[in-house]
């Protein structure tokens, strides 16, 4: 189990990266560089704007603080000509004065406390105050004790502000004063310094992330190059080779994600429009065969009908002279008994070639005749044997062996005369390209809806370039140089308008060849029109007879 669980392990760390997650890892890092630095400037700016809001405040205490000092000095000051009751009344003014300028620094301070922009959160500042407020009623107690005296004691000094006391006390609120001013200072001096502090922090964190920023940006343009813009540009240049017709260069992409993906289905998309198109190109090619010879069977067509239409009237009129000549000697030979005989036989046979010539004449034109040919169920069985009957009476027989061993019967709607002439003629061309000892092995068997006839035989073979052009009109190799070239193609029309297939395959020469005929139990149409049926076997058993066709007999 831990095996298993360290393999599953490896598996998910070696995981490839989805293209949703490099984006993502890429948002993250852009999203926390610009984050630090967005912070580094808000603390920046921060630091600065509460700076400024802390010396704003100063500014104000300092300037009522200053009011106070001033206040604070002329405090004890005697005025001239004035005796020491005057000077009291203006001493106790001046008390109440800066008694008020106490009370208005301390709203300042109050109202900068209320806004947080005291560092020492008004410490020092309320304990200055304190104590100017103690020594301002020490003052003031002093300024009546010396008015007391002055006016009892005739020794006494004749100026309340040369009273020790007063001058103690006065001394001690301008002192005061000055302690307060100076913390002042320093609050604003500290807030400066805790700005400069924070300013150089700042500048640390954006130069930081700013350097970091190029680096991040760099890379992800590196990386995205190698993650997103280099497989389109391979997805772009394959869709055009594509479009181009070029088919033989995969994209082949390995990135690991859905690019890669999407590349795998596009080259299976590819290289099935590749044997699509090869596919379309092959049937174009072979349709173009089948209307080059369909044109030539046309061309046969017309030839035929009219060499036959031309020897008909000939032949009819042969045929009519020698039976005008048979019934006009009758008398005559009764002189010449002993030539009689051979007269007779003389005219006869010119009566019997004329009459067959006509009956070929006739098939010529049923050949070029367009129409369809009746169709009658037909035991297959039955007809090649009665073909194979035939053909071992056949010179090119002799020799050869011919296996024909059917397992079961089949009937199917066919014109027997026209599949005659087929299997005659694919054993022909088999005897033909066979040696003495050569095997032709026919096998029988329905397939579905198909009865498949297969001839084999251990000839010469076919070389490819032969197996192109089988079925064209007057192509032949035959190896008794007798053929026609007309014999296959013939064939090849038969099965076509039967709504069969008929091919033909070899391993090479000297490899033997095989013909496969298919035909449709139940054919569902008819002779093509353009054509005409083509049940005449020619008696061409080299149409095609140099090679008939694939695998050699077991």
């Amino acid at each position: 189990m831990d095996a298993g669980g360290a393999s599953d392990r490896r598996s998910v760390v070696a995981r490839p990266w989805r293209l949703r997650h490099k984006l993502l890892l890429g948002l993250a890092l852009v999203v926390g560089i610009v984050s630090t630095l967005l912070a580094g400037t808000i603390q920046g700016l921060s630091s600065y704007i509460a700076t400024m809001k802390t010396a704003d405040s100063k500014l104000v205490e300092l300037h009522h603080t200053e009011e106070l000092r001033a206040t604070l000095t002329q405090l004890i000051r005697p005025p001239e000509s004035a005796n020491v009751a005057q000077e009291a009344d203006l001493i106790r003014q001046r008390l109440a004065e800066a008694k008020q300028k106490i009370d208005v620094y301390e709203t300042s301070l109050n109202d900068t406390l209320s806004r947080h922009r005291d560092p020492d959160v008004g410490f020092t500042e309320a304990t200055l105050i304190g104590a100017m407020r103690d020594w301002l009623k020490q003052l003031d107690e002093a300024v009546r004790k010396a008015l007391e005296l002055t006016i009892v004691d005739a020794d006494t000094p004749k100026s309340i502000s040369d009273n020790p006391e007063v001058q103690l006390a006065h001394n001690r609120l301008l002192l005061t004063s000055n302690e307060l001013r100076d913390a002042i200072y320093d609050d604003m001096f500290r807030r400066i310094s805790d700005a400069k502090a924070n300013h150089r922090r700042s500048m640390v964190v954006v130069i930081t992330c700013s350097a970091a920023t190029l680096l991040l940006v760099a890379g992800l343009l590196y990386f995205f190059y190698g993650w997103v813009f280099y497989p389109i540009k391979r997805l772009q240049d394959g869709v055009q080779r594509v479009a181009r017709g070029e088919f033989g260069q995969p994209i082949a992409l390995k990135s690991g994600d859905e690019l890669e993906e999407l590349a795998n289905a596009f080259d299976d998309m590819a290289a099935r429009v590749h044997a699509t198109y090869a596919d379309l190109a092959s049937q174009v090619n072979e349709r173009s065969r089948q209307l080059v010879r369909s044109e030539r069977l046309v061309s046969v067509g017309f030839l035929a009908a009219g060499v036959a239409h031309e020897i008909n009237n000939p032949l009819a009129s042969i045929a009519f002279c020698a039976e005008g000549l048979q019934r006009r000697l009758h008398d005559l030979l009764a002189r010449y008994p002993h030539e009689a005989e051979t007269i007779q036989k003389y005219l006869s046979m010119i009566q019997s070639e004329a009459f067959r010539c006509k009956e070929i004449t006739q098939k010529l034109l049923e050949f070029s005749r367009v129409g369809e040919r009746r169709r009658e169920p037909t035991e297959l069985v039955e007809l090649v044997q009665a073909v194979l009957e035939i053909a071992q009476l056949l010179p090119n027989c002799r020799g050869k062996q011919i296996v024909f061993q059917p397992q079961q019967r089949i009937s199917a709607l066919v014109n027997a005369q026209d599949i005659k002439s087929v299997v005659l003629n694919l054993v022909v061309n088999a005897l033909d390209s066979m040696e003495e000892g050569g095997v032709l092995t026919i096998d029988l068997q329905q397939r579905g809806p198909v009865a498949e006839l297969m001839f084999r035989d251990t000839g010469c073979g076919m070389s490819p370039d032969v197996l192109e052009n089988i079925f064209e009109p007057f192509y032949t190799r035959s190896r008794t140089g007798k053929g026609t070239g007309l014999g296959l193609f013939i064939s090849h029309q038969i099965i076509s308008q039967h709504d069969g297939q008929i091919e033909a395959t070899s391993a090479g020469p000297d490899a033997g060849s095989t013909f496969t005929v298919r035909l449709p139990l139940q054919p569902g149409n008819v002779a093509s029109p353009e054509t005409g049926p083509l049940g005449v076997w020619m008696g061409d058993v080299s149409g095609a007879a140099p090679t008939p066709s694939v695998r050699r007999a077991a």
